[in-house]
């Protein structure tokens, strides 16, 4: 693999996982921790056979395409070996799957969703796994996993070695970490949260209408080989995407909501060189390791601080240099300044030619023009999601005032009818959609001779049921105050 020294990660951690030891590692995307934990599972593992249905170790991974990363790794460093592999993610056939972990698994590689759900359907036993990787504990906890993380712990044996990896060491990350391991030799090869010094960093502030200009701009400079461009919302990752198209460059798109297929085969043209430029949601934030990759943009600010120590650190990995440029607008200033007191230390403007910069707003809710209403003003909605664009971009209500009718004249107050000038339609209250439609199929079935208030029912010939031949219940007979 062209590997020559360990990285610090790997020198501390490698030991302590061939003594059969609990591990906490914490360091900054980039600096080898997947090789930290499979070089040595592949020693410890290599001495035994599987059982089917019985994989002897479980990696737990965030995303698939974190997953197949790590299935690509242990294929490439246990080449020599006569270990197999399993790797069960979702959008791929289960089927298939089952077959591979009944033939029996060294090292099976799965996201949380679809191990519970294949464990649920009595495809796989857990009894004998007796190492546990909980790669990218950070990203689980964003993406709401530990829950079913805790389901999995449980399914397993006591009797276990867990490995559990993160890049940053929040407070509830701690709490995971004791909850899970037992007497953890606690690894820390980095401040939480830091940047790698290989990588340059630069902020362009401007107009909200302007950013695809610039951005445009930034790509055809002659020192971007290759690049990510991150956005924060999947819609706005299609948008950019076909506005690049548009400008001939050679671009590809990567979010959630794609097909399985789609995502896989445009990560592999990307890291072929097919394409020059993948524009994504933060599913490519962590832990894809892109060979070579010269230069990160950020559209968009992201909304958690710690996602821009993630999203730059797909560049400089493993020592080498790196471009990591982010896009804001002068309603962006809450966000910077979370960045950069996560960070430590401000980041610098970028001189970018033939672009004027902007400072930064005193504002933070409202913006002009093609606003995506990202400041702190904005309430949240009440349903507890995101702000309500339509809301908030709306005519100020003054504005929008209905007309008030003119004053009708007071006449003397109308009797009510009686009810039996009161059709049987207008005497119930009005209801609607599949109440509305059993009331008509009701009373069409009455004026059918079907239900009648003479328990007179057809179909059933002797034998009817007692409850049928009840009459029909009226309205109620107290009258009703209208105030």
């Amino acid at each position: 693999m062209g590997y020559r020294h360990p990285t610090p990660i790997q020198a501390q951690a490698i030991p302590y996982v061939l003594m059969g030891r609990d591990v906490l590692g914490v360091a900054q995307t980039g600096t080898g921790k997947t090789a930290s934990f499979t070089l040595p599972m592949l020693e410890i593992l290599s001495g035994s056979r599987a059982r089917a249905r019985m994989p002897r170790s479980l990696i737990l991974e965030p995303t698939r395409e974190l997953a197949l990363q790590v299935a690509e790794n242990f294929v490439n460093y246990g080449k020599y070996l006569k270990l197999n592999h399993a790797l069960l993610i979702g959008g791929e056939s289960m089927a298939e799957q089952k077959d591979v972990l009944n033939r029996g698994v060294d090292v099976l590689i799965a996201t949380p969703g679809r191990l519970i759900d294949l464990f649920e359907r009595g495809g796989l036993l857990l009894t004998q796994t007796r190492l546990l990787v909980i790669d990218e504990a950070d990203r689980m906890l964003d993406m709401g996993f530990i829950p079913d993380i805790e389901k999995i712990v449980a399914m397993l044996s006591p009797v276990r070695q867990t490995l559990f990896f993160s890049a940053t060491m929040a407070p509830e990350i701690r709490r995971l970490a004791d909850m899970f391991l037992q007497n953890p030799k606690e690894i820390t090869v980095s401040r939480p949260s830091s940047v790698a010094t290989t990588i340059e960093t630069g902020l362009v502030v401007v107009d909200e209408a302007d950013k695809r200009r610039v951005l445009r701009r930034m790509l055809r400079d002659d020192a971007v080989q290759n690049a990510i461009v991150f956005c924060n919302r999947k819609r706005d990752v299609d948008v950019l995407y076909k506005s690049l198209v548009k400008h001939d460059f050679s671009a590809g798109a990567l979010h959630g909501d794609l097909p399985q297929s789609v995502r896989f085969a445009t990560l592999e043209r990307f890291k072929s060189g097919e394409l020059k430029i993948l524009v994504c949601s933060d599913v490519a934030a962590r832990g894809i390791d892109i060979g070579g990759l010269s230069h990160v943009f950020n559209f968009d600010l992201p909304f958690h601080a710690e996602d821009y120590v993630h999203r730059i650190g797909r560049t400089g990995r493993a020592g080498r240099s790196g471009h990591a440029y982010s896009l804001a607008t002068p309603y962006d200033r809450a966000l910077a300044e979370a960045i950069e007191t996560l960070i430590g230390h401000a980041i610098p403007r970028l001189e970018v030619e033939g672009v004027t910069q902007l400072e930064w707003s005193e504002e933070s809710g409202t913006r002009g023009g093609r606003g995506r209403g990202r400041g702190k003003g904005k309430a949240p909605d009440r349903r507890g999601g995101k702000p309500d664009r339509a809301r908030n971009d709306a005519t100020p209500a003054e504005d929008k005032a209905e007309p008030v009718a003119p004053p009708q004249p007071v006449s003397a107050p109308v009797p009510p009818p009686s009810p039996a000038a009161v059709p049987a339609e207008a005497a119930s209250p009005r209801r609607s959609g599949p109440n509305r439609q059993r009331d008509r199929d009701r009373d069409r079935h009455a004026e059918d001779g079907i239900s009648g208030q003479n328990g007179t029912v057809i179909g059933f010939g002797d034998d009817v049921p007692a409850f049928m031949t009840l009459p029909r219940r009226g309205p109620p007979s107290c009258p009703v105050s209208m105030r």
